[in-house]
């Protein structure tokens, strides 16, 4: 999985979506994380400290392709507009769901 800046994790994000829109799909995952890459320590041994400021993790998944970006607090606002106009430009390719025909009786 590739760590990516956030700027460059929207644009490899996009070239994602392009290469999906024929066939496959994306799959983004959405976490909580707190700067620690190492499991919680055993008893007896001294406890992971605080972390001083809560980050998201963002990682995004075509076939192998995984990428991966860490979104500090103060960031998150610029990401979140950056993304949601990112998300409203790719989306246009969904199926519509086809509704089944219901059958209306006749009373006589």
């Amino acid at each position: 999985m590739v760590l990516l800046e956030n700027d460059s994790f929207l644009t490899e994000l996009t070239k994602l979506f392009q290469k999906a829109r024929l066939d496959g799909s994306v799959t983004m995952t959405f976490k909580r994380y707190d700067g620690h890459d190492r499991p919680t320590p055993r008893k007896g041994r001294p406890p992971l400290p605080e972390p001083s400021e809560h980050m998201c993790l963002i990682r995004a998944k075509f076939r192998s392709k995984k990428i991966a970006t860490v979104i500090h607090q103060k960031d998150v606002n610029k990401f979140q507009v950056a993304y949601s106009s990112l998300l409203k430009g790719n989306l246009d390719g969904l199926k519509k769901l086809k509704k089944p025909k219901t059958k209306t009786k006749v009373e006589s």
